[in-house]
């Protein structure tokens, strides 16, 4: 009957555990149960690594890598905590019997604790009444101690060994959903603090000792089975590195970096603490810059520290963490071995302080925030490296000056680019060092680089990349202490020539060349500006007669929305499209281009584009064979349907009778005035650029383009005005002013006006201005000479003119 009654209030306390909100811990322990549901109830199936003892209810992605630590793993079956086996019965269908916390200590089979307890007289007391936490470390665990530690505690039974196991203890029942991460539990030992970690993967530490069975329910408490024999905590990582004679050389970078206090405070760090000779190894010469920039050492040493305890015992692959200097830093492991970024270096782990964990290692860690740029080359750019090492670079990258580096993967390098001259190839290399450090969140569209050389280089930012010209950006940016190094795809190759030119040279772009003129757009493919442009070559026009050609200029309406449609507004290469989808690039003309980019080639309209990312100064060129038309435009012309039908062959173009293209504003063009000064003794030539619609105030309009001109003449006659000019050339010793009287005959100042553009009226005025009794007292005595001589010069044409009107008169009577 006690029997049963015992067992029915086990019963009552698991469940009314089960029902509470579970932790990391429980919920792997429950997976395990689920994947050992083929074994009989209650079983859980647990992973051991290979060749060792140590057991785990292992993560998901242990499970199904069958490793652990990178050892392979072998699956046990086992009961989960709380149940046991009956003989011959399938599974763990027992609950296990409840006990006082002495007699658990037997069910769990830590049975050296146990001993331990009836040896330094524990036993009655965790016999007795009360409500413990026991962490009893296993058999094992006890073998692993130091045997003349162990022997000491032995044999000072009545002190030492039983304080130890008093710190092993809690005066509360704490279950593992109770061991939150971060939190302090106070031992029966001097009331000294039991340091909890508990982690994502299911793994529960105390002071760094992992618990391997949990939950173990007594009548007086319960008892967690620890893998390691745990010791007092009383020193803060401040304290050991400043004590440790292996960490000397540590302790004094961290008081010159200004970080050895931050050791000291209250927290949660784990330090990776290189030893002296992990220091001496780096060099004197690297050891001296370090310690000569405050800085760069502040951020070497942060990057050894973490703002998390990550003991041993829960690092069960690898896993990435980020570090006080703002990097990260993976921690994973080999078998029984830490390793460090996959490197195996840690020699001693776990020294547990009161605010964190200390790992000793072997070398040190250096974070790109404290290497020059030329030690951020990477394998996958060691061409680069050796070339820039190799071509006399090292002056324009003294440790002293920020730069950054655009280095190309080893593939850019191909056998062409390697047989070239060294001058050319140091050219090459010219355009990939920048003046200045400059990292991946300071570029912006539109930016401009300048090169070593002096050259400059555009940035374009599109929807997934970052591109410099015609290259765009790996991912593996870094920065160094003194500047940065981008993974380009390809080498660079800056522009040198506009659109107009590229085409000019090239010498297979004469119809599209001409059909631009004729349409008065050939200024758009010189000026500045941002365009991308697919330029039909002469192949797209192959069959075409002069008369088709002039069909084709006749309409200029219709012939720039042909050619406007071949042009956008931005630049966009292959490297900055979506690949695998459709990129709706808008054009001048106002439809969309439809443009796809994958595998390392370019469509447009579903029309390939055989080459591409010619970087011109104002814009991009991709090169296409076929003219391109936009969709949603009808024509209206039975004659031009048909010519096109020939020109554009990758889809049907609609025709809708009498439909008449509309004009487009060339409001992208930018229109250039040149003005002329004509007159004694000297001429002045000045051009201006007017951005915009211009506003003209004259005489003379020229519209280049249609053949035939309107010229209008205005004689303008009223009240006499002088138009005066005067120039001061300011300088020493002299200064030369100069004033020059502009009126009809025989000086005439003429100003003329050539606006270079499209659509313009045109118009023609002369004005004769009259310089009569003017006063002109006030003027030197040149001065004086040119306008008397003008004024007896009108005088004689007014004179004449009224002969002539008195002579028609006269007729007329």
């Amino acid at each position: 009957m006690k029997l049963l009654f015992v067992a029915a209030f086990a019963l009552f306390v698991l469940s009314t555990f089960d029902n509470v909100e579970s932790s990391a811990y429980d919920k792997i322990v429950a997976h395990s149960r689920i994947r050992a549901r083929k074994e009989g109830p209650n079983v859980c199936a647990l992973q051991q690594v290979m060749g060792t003892k140590k057991k785990y209810f292992s993560t998901c992605r242990n499970w199904y890598q069958g490793t652990i630590c990178g050892k392979k793993a072998t699956v046990l079956y086992e009961c989960c905590p709380g149940y046991m086996k009956l003989e011959g019965m399938r599974g763990c269908p027992a609950v296990a019997p409840i006990d006082h916390v002495y007699g658990s200590l037997g069910l769990v089979k830590a049975t050296s604790t146990q001993k331990y307890s009836d040896v330094s007289k524990l036993r009655p007391e965790i016999e007795g009444s009360g409500s413990f936490t026991i962490f009893a470390p296993s058999n094992d665990a006890w073998e692993l101690l130091d045997e003349e530690v162990r022997s000491a505690l032995v044999s000072n039974v009545n002190i030492e060994l039983y304080n130890t196991l008093h710190y092993h203890m809690a005066n509360k029942r704490l279950f593992t959903k109770d061991l939150r991460n971060g939190m302090t539990v106070t031992s029966m030992y001097n009331d000294l603090g039991l340091l909890i970690n508990h982690y994502s993967n299911g793994v529960v530490t105390v002071n760094c000792a992992r618990i391997i069975h949990g939950n173990q329910v007594a009548t007086n408490g319960v008892v967690h089975v620890i893998d390691r024999v745990i010791s007092s905590v009383g020193n803060t990582i401040q304290e050991v590195v400043d004590i440790d004679d292996d960490l000397t050389t540590l302790s004094g970078l961290a008081q010159t970096a200004g970080i050895f206090e931050k050791l000291g405070q209250p927290g949660h760090f784990t330090l990776f603490a290189p030893t002296n000779e992990a220091f001496e190894s780096l060099g004197s010469e690297v050891l001296e810059r370090l310690q000569g920039d405050k800085e760069v050492l502040k951020a070497l040493l942060n990057y050894h520290l973490l703002d998390s305890v990550q003991c041993s015992e829960a690092i069960m692959t690898g896993t990435s963490y980020e570090t006080l200097e703002g990097n990260n830093i993976e921690i994973g492991c080999d078998g029984e071995s830490l390793t460090v970024n996959g490197i195996k270096m840690v020699l001693k782990k776990d020294i547990v302080t009161t605010n964190g964990v200390i790992h000793l290692i072997d070398k040190v860690l250096m974070p790109d925030s404290a290497k020059q740029v030329m030690e951020l080359v990477g394998s996958s750019q060691s061409i680069f490296g050796d070339l820039v090492s190799e071509l006399g670079f090292s002056a324009a990258m003294r440790p002293d000056v920020e730069y950054t580096l655009l280095a190309p993967l080893n593939v850019a390098f191909s056998d062409e680019v390697m047989s070239m001259d060294q001058s050319l190839l140091k050219i090459i290399l010219e355009n990939h060092i920048l003046k200045r450090k400059i990292v991946l969140g300071e570029l912006f569209n539109g930016q401009r680089l300048e090169t070593i050389a002096g050259k400059y280089l555009r940035v374009f930012i599109y929807r997934t990349a970052v591109c410099i010209e015609n290259s765009c950006l790996v991912r593996g940016s870094k920065e160094g202490s003194n500047g940065a190094l981008h993974l380009m795809k390809i080498l660079l190759k800056p522009a040198e020539k506009s659109m107009f030119e590229i085409l000019t040279e090239k010498g297979g772009f004469k119809i599209f060349l001409s059909l631009m003129e004729a349409a008065g757009l050939t200024d758009l493919l010189k000026q500045e500006g941002d365009f991308t442009l697919f330029a039909p070559s002469d192949k797209a026009f192959a069959g075409l007669s002069q008369t088709d050609l002039s069909l084709l200029k006749s309409d200029i309406n219709a012939l720039r929305t042909i050619l406007l449609y071949h042009i956008n507004n931005g630049v966009f290469i292959g490297g900055g499209l979506d690949t695998g989808v459709t990129n709706l690039l808008k054009s001048l003309q106002g439809s969309n281009l439809r443009v796809m980019s994958a595998n390392n080639s370019m469509l447009v309209n579903s029309v390939q584009v055989p080459e591409s990312d010619i970087m011109a100064t104002n814009g991009v060129i991709h090169f296409v064979n076929q003219v391109l038309y936009p969709g949603d435009i009808p024509v209206g012309s039975q004659d031009l349907l048909t010519l096109l039908k020939r020109l554009v062959t990758y889809m049907q173009i609609k025709y809708i009778s009498g439909f008449r293209y509309k004009e487009i504003p060339l409001t992208f063009l930018r229109r250039i005035i040149t003005v002329v000064h004509e007159g004694e003794p000297t001429i002045t030539k000045v051009t201006r650029v007017i951005e915009g619609e211009p506003s003209i105030t004259t005489v003379t309009r020229v519209i280049e383009g249609q053949p035939s001109i309107t010229k209008v003449t205005r004689v303008i006659e009223g009240q006499p005005s002088i138009t005066k000019v005067t120039r001061v050339v300011e300088g020493q010793p002299s200064i030369t002013k100069v004033t020059r009287v502009v009126e009809g005959k025989p000086s005439i100042t003429k100003v003329t006006r050539v606006i270079e553009g499209p659509q313009f009226s045109i118009s023609s005025g002369t004005t004769n201005i009259a310089l009569e009794e003017t006063d002109i007292s006030n003027l030197d005595d040149d001065s004086k000479r040119l306008v008397q001589i003008i004024q007896e010069g009108s005088s004689r044409r007014t004179a004449s003119r009224r002969v002539v009107d008195s002579n028609r008169r006269r007729g007329r009577d």
